[in-house]
């Protein structure tokens, strides 16, 4: 399977495993030209119309992201890519570049699959959830292709790798553009911050929208020292722009990049409180049955003293 991916790429694993270990702020490596360019061509003029994908926001109303998880029934280019994820030397490739043997392919492509990010869409910096909600495995890589021919980097959607969004003053920062064939690989731990600002096209790329494929490869175990409770996405708002001083005028465009921003710090706390409301319902549940099993337990036990003889 790997005449999918360009030649070259498996010629420089040394290479690019050197790279990625290196790399700061956190593991990662960029690869540009990764997938064969005809493939890679393909995968773009088939990639899946933005209303085919799941394009709805936890309130069940459109939004401007559109994710496809299921992949073998976007057709027959797709379905190769499918084959190459899951193969025996696709996986070895990638384990020889960032050093993680054993990784597991998941078929459910669970949060990952096609996105498609239309103006305006942003994704704040965040950690991944790091286990799979269905197998339990550990969450070890990121793997995105990007599908994006001319991007320039003053539309907004880079993607931006972080050493502590919670420290602005100190945070390191690696800004990847969105390129065409472009391959960005990462590793998935409880400090690889990453997300993209908000996507801002000139009048003339109105119809244009930032696509990549997103593969997230697992282990069955980890080291303890990398191991964190479980926990599912974890975002950090992002602050106001610098240029918002005192004095400062707003421009329309400044008014919609606060409302967006408004909007996503409302959006993660909504869900918080959903999981909130979630955890608690569950603890009042577990609450409830042990309170009835006790009380089974003392009825139970007072049965069979009624019943002894006197």
């Amino acid at each position: 399977m790997l005449h999918l991916i360009d030649p070259a790429v498996p010629g420089r694993a040394e290479e690019i495993r050197r790279a990625f270990a290196g790399a700061r702020p956190f593991r990662h490596c960029v690869i540009d030209g990764f997938l064969d360019e005809g493939f890679a061509r393909r995968l773009l003029e088939r990639f899946p119309d933005f209303e085919r994908g799941n394009h709805f926001d936890e309130d069940g109303r459109p939004g401007g992201k559109s994710t496809h998880e299921q992949l073998r029934g976007l057709g027959e280019d797709y379905a190769a890519l499918d084959d190459l994820a899951r193969s025996e030397d696709f996986l070895a490739l990638v384990g020889r570049i960032t050093g993680i043997p054993d990784l597991l392919y998941d078929p459910m492509y669970f949060g990952g699959g096609t996105h498609e990010n239309r103006q305006g869409q942003a994704l704040d910096v965040h950690i991944d959830f790091n286990h799979h909600p269905a197998t339990g495995w550990h969450r070890r890589l990121n793997l995105i292709v990007y599908l994006n021919p001319g991007w320039q980097p003053e539309w907004g959607g880079a993607l931006e790798l972080h050493r502590d969004p919670y420290d602005a003053a100190n945070d390191e920062v690696v800004e990847v553009l969105p390129l065409f064939n472009r391959c960005v690989i990462f590793e998935t731990t409880e400090h690889s911050w990453h997300g993209f600002r908000r996507i801002t096209l000139p009048p003339e790329q109105a119809g244009t929208s930032r696509r990549s494929l997103a593969l997230y490869f697992y282990t069955a175990e980890r080291p303890a020292e990398e191991t964190g409770p479980t926990h599912s996405t974890v975002y950090v708002d992002r602050g106001l722009p610098e240029r918002f001083v005192a004095g400062y005028t707003l421009t329309q465009a400044d008014r919609d990049e606060l409302d967006a921003l408004v909007t996503n710090h409302t959006g993660h706390n909504r869900r918080l409180y959903r999981e909130i409301e979630r955890l608690q319902a569950e603890l009042e549940r577990t609450t409830l049955n042990r309170l009835a099993g006790a009380l089974r337990r003392r009825w139970a036990r007072y049965r069979v003293r009624r019943q002894r003889p006197q």
